[in-house]
């Protein structure tokens, strides 16, 4: 990569699976000693039956990563649905000392008038989106990973935000008021008894010949594919994007970040950075279709014509 994208910046994503309290909270404590990522996303954004849980360690976690010079943003509920959501969430925006992610719309508009930053599941297609976000307060857009190349590129021209882009991990595509993880396992939503906690990489979902395809995260649906935009970070660079999404696998997500780092500070080729990602991916298959105008299932191999 020649001299490298020294500049470009790290976030790792809000882990949208349901971990136990314990190894989430230890997840975040090795990242915050370990990793070179320079935010890190904390925040129930799937299912707020699960927030309670991680309640406890909240404080401990967030000053740790702090204390290492981390970035913390608070990431908000995708999906509100309850009026103890909403309380919950006004109660987020209304915490004038946290920097807060808006994952719904109604979030932006509770943090209209501070600086705040919009995630992926919130769409923004074109430059006219953008600057009315931008106008309200969001300095920092992390787009949605359906988006093209030529979109990328008009975005990035335009200047309005700071603008980043999933690099890493199951694209989340969809979310749903059902909970598909209960249902497969012939229980309610409201008495879903956290069976989602089994699948702590998402439940597959395969085609009617057997192929796996999609996944399944509580009320989420996800790709099978773990994206994959490392051949494609010059050119997103080119575009003005400077900060890259790791979304949080059950993987050795240290590892990924250091393979990304290695890669944006010049000291590691495009090719070896694949092959140890590859290795740290465990045999799931990658996937960057989105990007190139191809199906988001297919992988692209950006140095072939």
């Amino acid at each position: 990569m020649g001299g490298g994208l020294a500049a470009a910046k790290l976030t790792m994503g809000p882990v949208l699976f349901n971990w136990a309290p314990e190894k989430l909270r230890d997840f975040y404590f090795r990242l915050a000693d370990e990793a070179a990522v320079d935010s890190v996303c904390v925040g129930e954004v799937v299912c707020s039956k699960r927030t309670p849980f991680f309640v406890p360690y909240v404080a401990e976690v967030t000053g740790r990563l702090e204390r290492a010079g981390k970035e913390v943003i608070h990431s908000t509920l995708a999906l509100v649905m309850t009026g103890r959501e909403l309380t919950q969430l006004a109660e987020t925006a209304g915490s004038a000392d946290l920097l807060v992610e808006a994952n719904d719309i109604s979030a932006h508009a509770l943090l209209a008038g501070r600086r705040h930053v919009i995630g992926p599941l919130v769409n923004v297609y074109n430059e006219g989106t953008l600057k009315t976000l931008a106008g309200r307060g969001a300095f920092r857009v992390c787009l949605a990973s359906e988006l093209p190349a030529p979109t990328l590129a008009v975005l990035g021209r335009a200047g309005l935000a700071e603008l980043e882009v999933q690099i890493f991990g199951r694209l989340p595509l969809a979310l749903s008021a059902r909970c598909y993880h209960a249902r497969a396992k012939g229980l309610t939503k409201d008495n879903c008894q956290y069976v989602c906690a089994a699948d702590p990489d998402g439940m597959a979902v395969e085609t009617l010949d057997g192929k796996p395809f999609l996944a399944v995260n509580g009320t989420q649906t996800l790709s099978h594919t773990y994206c994959n935009r490392l051949g494609e970070l010059q050119a997103l660079e080119a575009m003005g994007i400077r900060h890259f999404r790791l979304s949080p696998q059950d993987v050795d997500m240290v590892a990924v970040a250091g393979v990304v780092r290695g890669l944006l500070d010049g000291v590691e080729s495009v090719a070896d950075a694949q092959g140890r990602l590859a290795d740290l991916a465990g045999g799931v298959p990658f996937s960057n279709g989105f990007f190139h105008g191809r199906e988001g299932v297919r992988f692209v191999d950006p140095a072939l014509p």
